[in-house]
């Protein structure tokens, strides 16, 4: 017996189904692969038509859900992130070492700053975290399945072994199944096996020890219907699954985005600038005979003094925010810093169907084309369909389908189509673009009944009149959509080919609506003042998609079809994206081709889909959006979700894509101007003082307290000139604004240390106090001058958040050294008259970064844009794994959605 059980949770437990029935499962699909479909059934104790919805749920308590990872926000990853800084390592050395030669009460108080800042991160890490799990809770995968004998639509994670699912056209196999029925079915397993061709399935068993590319009789999960359709029996589910095993191994290795490559490039930069300061400055301090373990410890507090290390923190706490914000205008991301390659896009592909359109498509009438009635048109219609038509609806059909059976006039029909059988069906494809059936009346008379794009029946029938091919050329130039209907006499014909669907006679022509939506122009005009240039790509008629652009103001006077693109070179298409707007009755390939295309000019192009002819463009843009509502091969290939498909809330989501960005920015440009500057003039500093200037522990708390401040920036603001263009990490441009600025910052710290020593005659604890206050002070309100180009900084508003923040944190260091805790810090009060130093200090220092700002701005190039680099097939394979996927463990450690 090749049977054992799938999920080794359950091994060596009872497995008697309800009822006594043993429900014992073939331990991989190779052994089912070589068995009857009707044994495997047996040894599951299911049927062909499925489990009862009793016995599915409690095979779901027993055998755990159909999921290959978790989305948790796990606390022990998040706080590892926090601890593995190198500078952070090195410290806590340190301070071990200073604790040992005496130094007790440094070595505590560095620990401690050391501590909160860890802690600080890690909270606002993990939230970001729980923010994403939240995130991935509101997206629902759903698969066919027949229970108690009905096609109904279930969670992917719901499946279980013994289920029986319908497989169509564009459906992710939700798990390793035995074929039990194929009509010309074809799945890409290229997820699996890397093989690009789809291979053809059929429900004979194979030899044993067969390889798993070679089982045509099983389709396997996370691959691809191709073509055809089928209906499976479930063999195992979850990690037990073929795919479950690669995606388990991938889990815990996320891929980079181009924002996340850019933080790295920025890290690795203030890397080589804090070693560069720290080498120098501990050769400097112990040329000069100061003490080796405080000279250490100060070129090491100096280090994390440049490094900013609450820089993920403040990414983290911006990304959580703006998804809670994202979430409430129905957008959906898979992972929260795809937030940040939304705000990059400035070209959007996008299809005609719910977008410029209202989506909510119904059937107007039927226009017979000879003999027939229109009651009989709309017959034929309904009889030909891949849909599982239930108490008169249809389940997991397409949209036409759909309207079609919920029309007022379909539920007329239902008496008459009683008398009718469904013999066969040959489904639809995206060359052919129609399906065909076969279905007999009580006589026996078998009829094959065609439908589909106009152009494609059409040419498959004879005599078509005159009257039909002008009634089609009005309802495209009214902007209506259209279906044909042919029939044929087809005795003796069981299963349906292709070359079958030929001599036919039209029937008749069914008319959709679906008018533009009121809003759709104004979203257009709103995408377009955000610099996105909007382009539709439909397999509509041109007629069609050009009278909807021409209701919405879209210019497209001419639309290029797939058989126009068939003749352009790449360079040719470059140049015709760049005047046409429409394309139309375009393949998968075509949408795929013109998005790599425009790619290849330094664009970054979102494209915009919810079907399974989109899955290609969507892999090959820059940012793949799709909807709740869409296929699930095209949510699979989207990096983003849209609840409701809508050009607003795709505008909604740029604009906090760039908002985020904008205030990450404003951060990375607060420590390059202020914390470069003050290791500067730490370096300078020790040239000339016979003491520290200031002690490692209080560098550490200046860094905490100033960090804290920061982390406000997330709420802040943003002026509507960012928002208006897309924005790209530059290290150039962060590299000259570093050296721009930081000398600034320098120049007041000097002007401190003169105060101090000529005007107060100030020690070393003065001193330290001293400079710690101002340096504080400046590079904390130094925010408001830095957060906006804008000259005076006062015309752009900052949030009231950042505002109390920034005076917050500069408050505290003016009151720390009149505490209590004054003295274990090394600081000791100042007199009345250094606060009013300090503040001309800062009113000359904010003047002074205005005019840096006026001479930068004016003379530098704003930040080059480039084009990002494809994510490749392991990009792929964590895509299609996120659709297998749980939130949350029972009691029992089952993982439940």
């Amino acid at each position: 017996m090749h049977v054992f059980h799938a999920n080794p949770r359950a091994r060596g437990r009872a497995t008697a189904a309800p009822g006594g029935i043993d429900a014992r499962t073939p331990h991989t699909v190779t052994a089912a692969a070589s068995l009857p479909a009707d044994r495997v059934v047996g040894e599951l104790a299911s049927s062909r038509d499925g489990l009862p919805a009793k016995a599915a749920a409690e095979r779901l308590l027993r055998w755990g859900p159909n999921a290959v990872s978790s989305h948790r926000a796990r606390a022990l990853p998040v706080l590892w992130r926090q601890l593995r800084s190198p500078l952070l390592g090195l410290l806590l050395a340190a301070a071990a070492v200073s604790y040992g030669v005496g130094e007790r009460s440094a070595a505590v108080i560095i620990a401690v700053i050391v501590a909160l800042s860890v802690g600080l991160g890690f909270v606002n890490e993990f939230r970001a975290e729980k923010a994403a799990e939240a995130l991935h809770s509101q997206i629902r995968h759903q698969a066919v399945v027949f229970r108690d004998g009905k096609a109904v639509s279930v969670p992917v994670t719901d499946l279980v072994p013994g289920d029986v699912v319908s497989l169509r056209l564009g459906d992710i196999v939700p798990a390793d199944v035995r074929l039990l029925e194929a009509t010309d079915l074809e799945c890409d397993e290229s997820v699996l096996t890397g093989e690009s061709l789809p291979v053809s399935k059929a429900t004979d068993p194979v030899p044993a020890g067969t390889a798993l590319a070679d089982l045509t009789c099983c389709a396997l999960m996370g691959t691809v219907v191709h073509s055809g359709s089928g209906r499976a029996l479930v063999v195992s589910t979850g990690a037990d699954a073929e795919f479950g095993k690669i995606a388990v191994g991938l889990s815990g290795h996320q891929l980079e985005t181009e924002f996340q490559r850019g933080l790295r490039r920025f890290s690795m930069l203030l890397v080589y600038v804090a070693g560069s300061l720290t080498a120098s400055i501990l050769v400097i301090n112990v040329a000069l005979h100061k003490p080796l373990i405080d000279s250490l410890l100060f070129s090491l507090a100096i280090a994390v003094g440049i490094t900013p290390q609450l820089l993920p923190a403040v990414v983290s706490t911006s990304l959580a925010a703006g998804s809670r914000r994202m979430s409430r205008r129905k957008v959906l991301v898979k992972r929260l810093v795809c937030i940040e390659d939304l705000g990059d896009v400035n070209m959007l592909f996008t299809d005609k169907t719910g977008t410029l359109t209202l989506g909510r498509i119904d059937f107007m009438r039927a226009v017979p084309a000879g003999d027939d009635s229109p009651e009989q048109v709309l017959r034929w219609g309904l009889l030909s369909t891949e849909s599982n038509a239930a108490d008169g609806s249809a389940v997991g059909g397409n949209p036409l389908d759909a309207a079609l059976w919920d029309s007022p006039a379909a539920q007329t029909e239902h008496t008459a189509l009683a008398a009718w059988t469904q013999v066969a069906v040959l489904p639809f494809d995206h060359q052919r673009r129609m399906v065909s059936t076969v279905v007999r009346d009580g006589s026996g008379t078998a009829i094959l009944v065609t439908k589909g794009a106009p152009e494609s029946v059409l040419e498959r029938c004879v005599d078509v009149p005159d009257t039909a091919r002008k009634a089609l050329e009005t309802e495209f130039a009214a902007g209506n959509r259209v279906v044909a209907v042919a029939t044929r006499p087809a005795p003796g014909l069981r299963k349906p080919t292709a070359p079958d669907e030929n001599t036919l006679h039209l029937s008749g022509l069914l008319v959709f609506l679906d008018p533009p939506k009121p809003d759709a122009a104004a979203a257009l005009l709103r995408l377009a003042g955000l610099g996105i240039d909007v382009k539709i790509v439909t397999g509509d008629n041109p007629a069609v998609a050009v009278r909807v652009c021409h209701d919405l103001g879209l210019p497209a006077a001419t639309a290029l079809t797939g058989t126009d693109l068939n003749t352009l070179d790449d360079n040719q298409l470059i140049e015709a994206i760049e005047r046409t707007t429409v394309f139309a009755r375009v393949s998968p390939e075509d949408k795929a081709r013109i998005v790599r295309v425009q790619r290849t000019t330094g664009n970054d192009v979102a494209f915009l889909g919810d079907g399974v002819n989109d899955a290609l463009a969507l892999h090959a843009a820059d940012v793949g959006i799709s909807v709740d509502s869409a296929t699930d091969v095209a949510k699979d290939a989207a990096d983003v979700i849209l609840l409701e498909k809508d050009l607003d809330v795709l505008a909604d989501g740029v604009t906090e894509g760039r908002r985020i960005f904008a205030n990450t920015i404003k951060y990375v440009l607060m420590g390059t101007s202020s914390n470069f500057g003050n290791m500067f003039s730490a370096a300078g500093a020790s040239l000339f003082l016979s003491f520290l200037p200031m002690l490692p522990s209080q560098i550490l708390l200046n860094n905490l307290l100033y960090d804290s401040s920061q982390l406000a920036i997330p709420t802040d603001n943003v002026d509507e000139a960012q928002l208006r263009r897309p924005s790209h990490w530059d290290i150039g441009f962060i590299r000259r604004f570093m050296i721009c600025f930081g000398p600034i910052s320098s120049v007041f710290d000097f002007a401190t240390f003169g105060v101090m020593l000529w005007v107060f005659h100030s020690g070393a604890t003065q001193f330290r106090t001293g400079w710690f206050v101002e340096s504080l002070a400046t590079q904390t309100l130094v925010i408001f001058a830095i957060r906006t180009r804008r000259i005076p900084f006062w015309r752009s508003h900052p949030s009231l958040p950042l505002v109390l923040a920034a005076f917050g944190a500069a408050a505290v260091g003016a009151v720390l050294p009149s505490t209590p805790l004054a003295h274990t810090l090394g600081f000791q009060p100042l007199p009345a008259g250094f606060f009013a130093a300090l503040a001309a200090l800062t009113v000359c220092y904010l003047g002074l970064i205005e005019a840096g700002k006026w001479l930068f701005y004016r003379t530098l190039p704003s930040p080059d844009t480039v084009p990002l680099p494809h994510a490749g097939h392991r990009r792929l394979l964590r895509r299609r794994a996120a659709r297998f996927s749980s939130l949350k463990r029972t009691a029992g450690g089952t993982a439940r959605v």
